[in-house]
């Protein structure tokens, strides 16, 4: 069953947006060569808490940080380590915040220092394909809709999505129903490994929160484990951005929870 929220749940989710869109402002002033991950998701984990909240990610499967810090041909869920970011570099962001009962999610990926023009088109179209999922969320549209937005924009700018991984519904739940895919393209070897239930047939209802995240790659979008066994990277090496908002549908349409 698809969880719907009341005015108030959504009132207090979009309180704890703000925060963690705040700290998430704040981690990015810090992303430079030479600091560390460890360092980030210390100062993460910090401000979390001066907020009042907890970490979502930690402990969550295991999971042994605050935040995720995915580097180059990572995609998401690294864990932090010592690791020092070097000029070139590009870092996807991402955590979540339990404030109030409720959890908010997030995400971004950001240059460290200077990057070639072909690295920064693969930020900008990311963060592009987000804006256009979210644009497709009103109530009566299927979450099929989404999907193919942001797929048929990707590989238009010659880029491939993650078909693998995909956003979620949200709220006292870290990842609740339904489903929300980047691509509607499934091959026999992509339906192996997705776990797809229709989802892109739901038609989207008032009361909906969801975190969309596209996750682009400049190469293939097949991927495989990380080392650290929680993340996941490109299978051919190639490098990856990902972004991720935290949306209410509305009567009318939507409304972004995670802005400061």
């Amino acid at each position: 069953m698809v969880p719907i929220k009341t005015q108030e749940e959504i009132e207090i989710m979009a309180e704890g947006g703000k925060i963690l869109a705040k700290i998430m402002a704040d981690l990015e002033r810090e992303v430079k060569p030479g600091i560390t991950t460890k360092t980030l998701d210390g100062l993460a984990e910090s401000l979390v808490l001066k907020y009042g909240g907890q970490c979502s990610f930690k402990g969550y499967h295991g999971f042994p940080a605050c935040l995720c810090t995915s580097i180059n041909e990572e995609i998401v869920h690294a864990v932090p380590s010592d690791r020092a970011l070097k000029q070139g570099d590009i870092i996807s962001l991402d955590f979540g915040l339990n404030y109030k009962g409720f959890h908010s999610d997030m995400a971004t990926t950001l240059a460290v220092g200077k990057i070639n023009s072909e690295t920064q088109r693969l930020i900008e179209i990311t963060q592009k394909a987000l804006e256009i999922g979210i644009e497709k969320i009103k109530p009566g549209n299927k979450i099929g809709d989404i999907s193919r937005a942001i797929q048929k924009y990707v590989e238009a700018q010659g880029f491939n999505v993650v078909r693998e991984l995909c956003g979620h519904g949200i709220g006292k739940k870290l990842h609740e129903d339904p489903e929300i895919l980047n691509s509607v393209s499934f091959d026999k070897e992509t339906v192996d490994k997705v776990k797809y239930a229709g989802d892109g047939n739901m038609v989207l209802a008032e009361g909906l929160v969801l975190c969309l995240e596209p996750m682009v790659t400049i190469g293939d979008w097949r991927i495989k484990k990380t080392a650290d066994g929680f993340g996941f990277r490109t299978k051919d090496n190639s490098l990856s951005a990902h972004f991720e908002h935290m949306i209410a549908v509305t009567k009318t349409g939507y409304r972004i929870l995670t802005i400061p």
